[in-house]
């Protein structure tokens, strides 16, 4: 192990002669003296000095400076004195932290004094140092704290630097002054403000790009304990809350190591970034990683995942203990408890609304009780949590027992009764994450708590993920709470032992970040956990192959045409019966909801709900061959044509048209839009072409969008740019022609919030717009320029282009994986008919930074393309969307 690197030496500043003032030579050896003190820190950082070093010797360098300035130029006033508030007053100075300062005078500055003050700050500022300060009264400053409490919390922090000692007495007496902002009221209102600053940041420690100050979890999670510890209880220092009992000693730890990283974490951001900064932003994190020697294991494993996997965990140890002190000192103000506490079981006792234990060490003599005072949570609604004493004695019981809890088989059947709890042990579960007792119980579970993943497409980390997931298969137990999953809530009541799917959604992604395939490790981990559990070995492999298929629905239905009835067919073959279905089902709903705000939409669940229901069908009528193409053509005419007659149209104007429609239309599409698509074209007159009409909730999700047009070169890219320029995103786009020539082509989009479009103004203007673009012959697609969001410049990739001949369409298909810019879609199709490539079908997908389309394409005679016209066409796509040819950055990426 290497030494520690030496305390760097402050560089010797000169004694300062009173009131001599500073001149410019002089100004420029101050400059030059602090810009060699910093430059000394950052080689010491380099070298590997700690952060607990160099910070408050930065803070012990600006105070020498500031003292030798304030007496160059301020000199011994009798009626000022300057003080170091906020994170200067507590002695911490990173390379680009604020520099907060006030002057106390008797009375507001004139004369000698206020030039003296207004040439004192613009030395620091010609320094660099760019100081907050302010110059009041100590009546102002009472006056100011007594509205504002932050304005007060920063006193607490105050220290005086230089000048009077005469505001000492009266600077002590404003701090300590019961009368303001009272224990109680200072308690409520620090509170308040966290939780104002944590809605900022979506109140969860795991952003992509965090900020590491002002966050949850961040530094600022710390220095709430320490103002509270200084205004309750006479105490600032964390260590000094532990003698009072206030802390645990497990605690106490976990604060200093979080709190080391987190120091670290910011020298190193402060260092690495051109201004002030507590953002870990994309921008950075890689270097970051880089500097602090994390290095690459596998694809899996990048050295900027186990960076910030470091980093959350550090996080998510302060706000846990962040929570846990703000909990005691609720109890500590509360009121003498007047009622005898209610016993809850044989070994809890409810206290209010908290529950806490009868026996001091229960946890340590019997370890199942860490399982089941969260049983006893989660089926007595009532309760809120746990105590200040339960939540201390449960961690130390915790490393106490440590991995032996996982091999109790007492803990185990805990466990399993928890579980069998359904949508009620969900919160219980969520509280045993954020107490670290569910990654001490399952170690394959602690490996993924605070792991992220380096892409735009997984927002959270794969513990907050599993844990999001969990979230959503509860609110399937409530059909108000599942409105947005079309089958959710009745697909859940039909399971039998929601357990399962519980343990499902726990390791589905448990073996992220090994390295192979996640869900093949997971369900070994699953299968070997389901066994210690006790299960049935039918109930065991059902959770297994759970684990292991849990992305098969997804991709079937977003990267495959759903509406062939071989694709559902060989999906209803491999999950083989309708237990196994309803689960997957609703596991992939979770997943996909629970992996981004912003990543489920009507689209989705409509695309997910119809694989629900085709394989259903499937199922039920057995699995010995798809449905025939004679039979499905029949069967959606049929139901069209009810839906017509309904609507008052004559069946020989119907058969009429429907001779001229591609057997395509018929088998994929619904019955309701032949219908709808029919419906328009016969009520159109021969001037109303080209024909745009527009479902604003059509029956696949989101808006749908029928184009009845002549059928030349162009009109796909046309469409495509156009949606584009408004900001719509395509979904699904369906290309079909008639045998007189017109298009029979449907565009499935959302705005840019993933919606469908609402309101008529705008369903009206796109409709405007495409008609605009599709008058005009030929066809001129005109591309938007957009600029590359900041968070995509950092995840650009080379794209990958395959081509793949179908001989059941006779057409070839184009997969396409790539970075998502702003008009890709629009850029694809325009290289497609500059190439002479028809578009005959179109499947858009994007999950985060990364697009993966699918397209079924002919040349312009309608026949696969030869491997020229591949060549041709792999070339162009490449010219356009590869990084190092577009102009783009590109870094290295990797993504499961």
């Amino acid at each position: 192990m290497s030494a520690t690197p030496a305390r760097p030496a402050l560089p010797r500043l000169p004694a300062a002669v009173p009131r001599s003032g500073i001149s410019a030579q002089a100004r420029l050896a101050l400059r030059q003296w602090l810009g060699d003190v910093d430059r000394g820190f950052a080689e010491a950082f380099r070298d590997g000095a700690a952060a607990d070093e160099l910070v408050p010797l930065r803070a012990e360098a600006l105070q020498r400076l500031l003292r030798h300035i304030w007496m160059a130029i301020v000199g011994e006033v009798a009626g000022a004195a300057l003080y170091a508030v906020g994170g200067f007053g507590r002695g911490e100075q990173f390379p680009r932290s604020d520099l907060d300062l006030l002057v106390l005078v008797e009375a507001p500055p004139q004369g000698s004094l206020a030039r003296s003050l207004e040439t004192l700050f613009t030395c620091l500022w010609d320094f660099g140092l760019k100081p907050g300060h302010a110059v009041r009264t100590l009546q102002q400053c009472r006056e100011l704290a007594a509205q504002d409490v932050s304005v007060y919390t920063s006193l607490l922090d105050g220290r005086r630097l230089a000048g009077s000692e005469r505001f000492e007495a009266g600077w002590s007496a404003l701090r300590e002054d019961a009368t303001l902002w009272p224990a109680a009221a200072y308690l409520a209102a620090k509170r308040q403000e966290q939780e104002q600053r944590h809605a900022r940041y979506h109140d969860t420690a795991y952003n992509l790009e965090p900020n590491l100050k002002d966050g949850p979890g961040g530094l600022r999670s710390l220095h709430v304990i320490a103002w509270l510890g200084q205004r309750l209880f006479g105490v600032s220092d964390w260590r000094e809350l532990q003698v009072q009992g206030l802390l645990g000693s497990a605690e106490v730890t976990a604060i200093d190591v979080a709190r080391r990283v987190l120091w670290r974490t910011r020298y190193a951001l402060h260092l690495l970034a051109p201004r002030l900064e507590d953002r870990l932003l994309f921008d950075y994190q890689r270097e970051l990683a880089r500097r602090l020697g994390y290095q690459d294991e596998h694809v899996n494993n990048l050295g900027v995942e186990q960076f910030m996997q470091d980093y959350f965990r550090a996080a998510m140890a302060l706000e846990r203990a962040n929570a846990a002190f703000l909990q005691r000192c609720d109890e500590a103000l509360a009121a003498p408890v007047l009622f005898a506490a209610e016993p809850v079981g044989e070994d809890f006792v409810a206290i209010g609304e908290r529950l806490d234990l009868r026996e001091p060490d229960l946890f340590l003599r019997r370890p199942a009780a860490l399982i089941d005072i969260f049983v006893a949570l989660a089926e007595d609604v009532r309760l809120k949590g746990l105590r200040a004493n339960a939540l201390v004695r449960l961690q130390t019981a915790t490393e106490v027992h440590a991995e032996r809890l996982r091999d109790d088989p007492a803990v185990q059947s805990a466990f399993l009764r928890l579980l069998r709890l359904g949508a009620a042990a969900v919160p219980a579960l969520a509280r045993m994450s954020r107490h670290g007792l569910l990654a001490q119980y399952l170690p394959a579970f602690g490996k993924v708590v605070g792991r992220m993943q380096y892409d735009l497409f997984h927002v959270y980390t794969v513990d907050e993920h599993t844990l999001r997931v969990l979230r959503i298969v509860a609110r399937f137990a409530d059909a108000t709470a599942s409105r947005e999953f079309a089958l959710g809530h009745e697909v859940y009541q039909r399971v039998a032992k929601p357990e399962l799917l519980l343990l499902a959604a726990l390791f589905h992604d448990i073996a992220k970040g090994r390295g192979g395939d996640h869900s093949e490790l997971g369900e070994v981990e699953a299968r070997a956990f389901c066994y210690r559990l006790g299960l049935p070995a039918s109930e065991t492999e059902l959770v297994a192959w759970l684990v292991r298929w849990h992305l098969l629905m997804s991709v079937t239905a977003q990267r495959q045409d759903i509406t062939d009835p071989d694709i559902v067919h060989r999906f209803a073959v491999q999950v083989g019966e309708w237990e196994r279905l309803d689960l997957l089902y609703l596991l992939t709903c979770a997943d996909i909801a629970g992996t981004s705000p912003k990543l489920w939409n009507s689209w989705k669940d409509r695309l997910l709900a119809d694989l629900y229901v085709a394989a259903r069908y499937v199922l039920r009528a057995g699995l010995e061959r798809p449905l025939q193409t004679s039979a499905q053509l029949a069967e959606c005419q049929e139901q069209a044509r009810e839906i017509l007659r309904a609507d008052g149209l004559d069946d020989a104007d119907v058969d009429s048209l429907w001779r001229d429609f591609p057997v395509q239309a018929f088998l994929r599409y619904h019955p309701e839009q032949v219908a709808w698509q029919t419906r328009l074209i016969l009520a159109a007159e021969a001037g109303d072409l080209p024909l745009v009409a527009i479902q604003s909730d059509g029956v696949r999700g989101g808006s749908e969008i029928f184009v009845y047009a002549e059928d030349r070169d162009g009109l796909f890219a046309t469409v495509a740019a156009t949606l584009d320029r408004l900001n719509l995103s395509v979904q699904e786009a369906r290309v079909l022609s008639t045998a007189s020539g017109m298009s029979l082509d449907t565009f499935l989009v959302l705005d840019a919030q993933g919606r469908a479009l609402a309101l008529l103004e705008q369903v009206e203007r796109v409709r405007r717009e495409l008609e605009r673009a599709l008058v005009q012959l030929p066809y001129r697609p005109q591309l938007a320029k957009r600029p590359l969001a900041r968070p995509l410049r950092h995840f650009q990739m080379a794209p990958r282009i395959t081509f793949r001949s179908d001989s059941a369409t006779g057409r070839t298909q184009l997969s396409l994986v790539c970075s998502d810019r702003p008009g890709l879609l629009a850029v694809v199709a325009l290289a497609l008919r500059e190439n002479r490539i028809r578009v005959h079908d179109a499947r858009i997908a994007t999950f985060g930074e990364r697009a993966e389309d699918f397209f079924q394409i002919t040349d312009q005679n309608n026949r696969p393309l030869v491997a020229e016209a591949e060549q041709a066409l792999l070339q162009a796509l490449r010219e356009r969307l590869d990084p190092d040819t577009a102009g783009l950055t590109k870094e290295p990426h990797a993504s499961t």
